[in-house]
């Protein structure tokens, strides 16, 4: 058994599985994830702080698209299987991409699903995150990257029923510097220009049930994450975001789920500096619309 504070684990996603009374977490676990690709391992509690672990479920074949940056899985059940959008950088182009993999089980093993990935072949986009929408129509929403188009975006497409493709051309739904928290982002790559960063989007609804997105960018060069509402409850939006950020002490790239006595828990990692990442929880309070982060499990 490992403790929280001993699993090193960027961009934390957990399913919680009622049947079993257990949380699994994924994520990116390669010691190094700024080079060469190991896959993707998962952890396994009852308590949110003691883990089973870890189980391998995603190790690439040889003729795997990529080689580097195995970027932030998340797992989703979906009509019947398990399916993981993650993030990779293509070999071809050597551009970040996220695809979609499959399992008949949650600790897999993982296999390729999508025919690479699904995002546009010539964006550098990563940290596609699954939502279905009223219509049970399934969406990707994902970020387009800063590097690339310097004002970080996150988008939206479509995907077709088995979860292969875009049926769909990207839109945008909102620009990084649309959100009054965020800061430019001070970087040595690209020191003559204002750059915002766009982290891991992830849609949830609130107990309200209003449409909620958190996503990660920076203050004074601080990795922090912010919160926006969907104005019309759908995906396109248009987004509103807070004035404040959410989490601002050098954590993000997080997701909310609910514990199995209904609460809702926010998960990040922390600090945004490897190797020393590890994912924290903490209870989200909602009260009027409002969300406002409580006390760390």
């Amino acid at each position: 058994m490992k403790k929280s504070r001993d699993v090193q684990i960027r961009d934390p996603f957990v399913v919680p599985v009622p049947e079993e009374g257990k949380y699994y977490l994924f994520g990116s676990t390669d010691a190094n994830i700024w080079g060469k690709g190991t896959g993707f391992d998962a952890y396994r509690s009852d308590d949110l702080q003691h883990w089973e672990g870890p189980f391998p479920v995603f190790r690439p074949d040889e003729d795997f698209f990529s080689d580097t940056n195995f970027w932030a899985p998340e797992v989703y059940a979906y009509g019947g299987r398990y399916y993981m959008f993650a993030t990779f950088r293509r070999k071809d182009n050597g551009l970040l991409g996220t695809a979609a993999l499959s399992s008949d089980r949650l600790l897999g093993p993982f296999a390729l699903h999508s025919d690479g990935p699904i995002t546009p072949e010539p964006w550098s986009s990563l940290d596609g995150s699954l939502f279905v929408d009223e219509e049970n129509r399934p969406w990707m929403v994902f970020c387009h990257e800063w590097q690339q188009v310097t004002d970080g975006e996150v988008c939206a497409v479509r995907l077709d029923k088995d979860l292969k493709r875009a049926v769909s051309e990207p839109v945008v739904l909102f620009r990084a510097s649309e959100a009054p928290w965020t800061t430019p982002y001070v970087s040595p790559r690209f020191p003559n220009r204002d750059n915002y960063v766009t982290d891991g989007p992830y849609l949830f609804r609130g107990a309200s049930g209003a449409l909620c997105m958190l996503w990660a960018g920076f203050i004074d060069n601080t990795y922090a994450l912010g919160l926006a509402r969907s104005e019309s409850g759908r995906v396109t939006g248009p987004w509103t975001h807070e004035d404040e950020p959410l989490y601002r002490n050098d954590g993000g790239h997080g997701m909310a789920f609910r514990t199995f006595e209904g609460k809702l828990v926010l998960t990040l990692h922390t600090p945004n500096k490897t190797p020393d990442e590890r994912p924290i929880f903490i209870e989200v309070r909602e009260e009027n619309g409002k969300m406002t982060v409580g006390r760390q499990l």
